[in-house]
């Protein structure tokens, strides 16, 4: 794949990453809560997610999210009801725990499923993939190799958001570490969240 193009494709693809989404947003909560490693474990669901939609897209599957409102409102409305639901339970954690998780086994399981319906309930993920990455592909060349590198390329720097938001988590958790400080964070955390949902219910397909 031409090196020029790359160098064109990581500053502008890291800018998505780093976009504050539900996802990382999810990583940054997540980390004052349990914890840098847990958190940054968690976001194998995400990644995992990304790595599912880029094979639709690469499939040329994606064509049919674009195609059909139906399909494209269920799934709005389930990644929008989920956030209201993941917003709720915000809401309402108990906020006088002070020692940190440490049982991550079933945590983190949980944890990863969280980051992986909210990154899989968001439809406009797909058509980033359909509409972003081709925009770096050479119709010149073969175009499965090319997706594959970009796609790699992608959740690397995705990996790479998570570590980041996770880290600001944790500086947070001790800016907020009295009861009333984490029932802000958490609060506040909780309304960004439903302002996502929000945000996904009145999306449209583009």
């Amino acid at each position: 794949m031409n090196f020029t193009t790359l160098l064109l494709f990581v500053p502008a693809c890291f800018a998505l990453n780093m976009a504050p989404g539900p996802n990382n947003l999810l990583s940054l909560s997540n980390a004052t809560r349990y914890g840098l490693r847990i958190s940054c474990l968690a976001g194998a669901g995400r990644l995992l997610a990304f790595a599912l939609m880029l094979m639709l897209a690469s499939a040329g599957l994606a064509v049919v999210l674009h195609t059909s409102e139906l399909l494209f409102t269920v799934i709005k409305l389930g990644g929008a009801a989920y956030l209201f639901y993941l917003a709720w339970q915000l809401w309402r954690s108990d906020t006088t725990q002070t020692t940190e998780v440490t049982t991550p086994a079933l945590n983190l399981l949980a944890l990863a499923r969280q980051e992986f319906l909210v990154a899989i309930g968001n439809p406009k993920a797909i058509l980033i993939f359909t509409a972003f990455l081709p925009q770096f592909i050479d119709p010149a060349e073969p175009t499965a190799g090319q997706f594959t590198i970009l796609g790699l390329a992608f959740l690397l720097l995705e990996w790479i958001a998570i570590v980041l938001y996770a880290y600001m988590g944790v500086h947070m958790r001790r800016l907020f570490a009295q009861p009333r400080g984490k029932r802000l964070f958490n609060r506040s955390c909780s309304g960004l969240l439903a302002a996502a949902g929000l945000g996904l219910l009145v999306s449209r397909r583009s």
